[in-house]
């Protein structure tokens, strides 16, 4: 594949390029123009990309608000005598076997005629518990058990490439071990690719939780999906650029999804990266009025395992997608260029620098006397009112858009959590420094996200 590629031979040389590059250049300004103005120079470069990012974010936020857009279908729709087109559901498994009854469960309550629906279980070849245990449940004669042969990298993108091999519909969706949609779901996508422009070629569920109040970490995760699934992403389909998608529920026209060649097996985050190429080939996603319900988070450890990989993900595929070459424009630099960089690159710059503005803002309060004069010094008026206005209205806001989004799902219990989402912010810091030591030694490494917490906890 084209672009796996491209980010082996990115991830091998250019990280290390990168880094060396860097520290040669903040280095050589030291030299030239001395330490201080160094740093003044970087604190307001640091400024000017978050009051740049606010500025995005209202705008997506206010768009989301005023045109709430999401294609669906009318019950009169969904309930017509028609024939429907054949879809396939990708399914991958891998060491799922205490989840994978309620996935059954929640894959036959689909309503959709079986004779058109294929559920194409992806299991692992050395993934002996979770085979033996689909094998032994009797499954109807839609679902299909396919065994994928072993081979790096193990990766989930890896495993749908295989099913798309094999599969021969016209739609396609992808639905993780944990995931419980709406049982109209694949009807209300069938009738909203045929409402929409021949350009979408891909319509994105909305994710949220079924466990949101399961404990502290799952609240703030909850928080955190409702913003992005009900309020940022529908910002950018109202943008019409680039859309990073989110890993499940991902309904294609699979004769698109074949042109792109799948998914990439060695970008962590395949799910980013797809909505990106789809953009880049002309097409684009937009959100279905459907939900899908997951199992949040719980416990910590397996949240930073998770998260880290997101990130490091997000770090592929933006190194990927600015190369050489590989620009996701090539004409002039527009809004749907900086909706790239600001998305994805954004979400890696601020979780390396979150924790250094927040260090510099309580040594400045705490200790003023020792030090108010020489933080002041390195902030020049100009960038001094700049990163007032994003740090005081900046996270005001931010906060406000994470109670909108409360509201929005209705989870009225979650509210009061938003305060501690600064907090949460500083976590996802934590999992992004992880992230950079794997994306130098472990690139293509799969962080298995541990599901089925919710059940053991309900058993006791």
């Amino acid at each position: 594949m084209e672009y796996s590629i491209l980010a082996q031979k990115i991830f091998r040389r250019f990280h290390v390029l990168l880094v060396c590059s860097v520290l040669v250049l903040v280095s050589s300004l030291g030299i030239l123009i001395g330490p201080r103005k160094v740093i003044v120079l970087f604190l307001a470069i640091i400024s000017t990309i978050y009051f740049v990012d606010l500025l995005f974010n209202f705008r997506l936020i206010v768009s989301s608000l005023k045109k709430p857009t999401a294609f669906g279908a009318t019950p009169k729709e969904l309930n017509s005598e028609r024939e429907w087109p054949t879809y396939t559901v990708f399914c991958p498994l891998y060491k799922e076997a205490i989840i994978l009854p309620q996935f059954i469960k929640a894959m036959k309550a689909l309503q959709y005629p079986v004779d058109k629906l294929t559920v194409m279980l992806l299991l692992e070849e050395d993934d002996a518990e979770t085979v033996n245990l689909a094998n032994s449940l009797n499954l109807p004669d839609n679902f299909l058990i396919t065994v994928v042969p072993h081979s790096l990298p193990k990766t989930k993108p890896k495993a749908c490439n295989y099913g798309l091999m094999l599969s021969k519909s016209e739609y396609s969706v992808i639905f993780d071990a944990e995931d419980i949609p709406e049982p109209d779901q694949l009807k209300k996508a069938v009738i909203a690719f045929e409402k929409a422009p021949s350009s979408i070629a891909c319509l994105q569920a909305k994710l949220n939780f079924y466990n949101p109040s399961q404990n502290l970490l799952t609240r703030l995760f909850t928080q955190e999906y409702s913003l992005w699934f009900n309020l940022i992403l529908v910002g950018l389909q109202n943008l019409k650029g680039p859309v990073p998608l989110g890993g499940t529920s991902n309904h294609f026209k699979s004769n698109i999804l074949i042109g792109l060649k799948g998914w990439d097996p060695y970008n962590v985050t395949e799910d980013c990266d797809l909505g990106i190429r789809l953009y880049k080939q002309g097409f684009y996603t937009a959100m279905l009025d459907s939900y899908t319900l997951e199992e949040a988070n719980s416990k910590f450890g397996n949240w930073l395992r998770q998260r880290s990989r997101w990130v490091k993900g997000y770090m592929q595929t933006y190194l990927v997608h600015t190369g050489r070459g590989r620009s996701v424009k090539r004409r002039k630099f527009d809004v749907h260029v900086l909706t790239f960089h600001l998305v994805v690159g954004g979400k890696i710059f601020t979780l390396f620098v979150n924790p250094l503005m927040v260090a510099l803002t309580i040594t400045y309060f705490a200790a003023r006397g020792a030090v108010g004069n020489t933080i002041q010094s390195v902030f020049p008026t100009p960038v001094l009112y700049i990163a007032l206005i994003t740090l005081v209205i900046g996270n005001f806001l931010q906060i406000y858009y994470y109670i909108i989004a409360c509201v929005a799902r209705r989870e009225w219990s979650l509210i009061r959590y938003v305060i501690l989402t600064p907090f949460y912010w500083l976590m996802m810091s934590l999992a992004g420094t992880y992230s950079v030591y794997q994306l130098i030694f472990k690139p293509h490494y799969w962080e298995k996200t541990v599901h089925g917490f919710h059940l053991v906890r309900s058993s006791k």
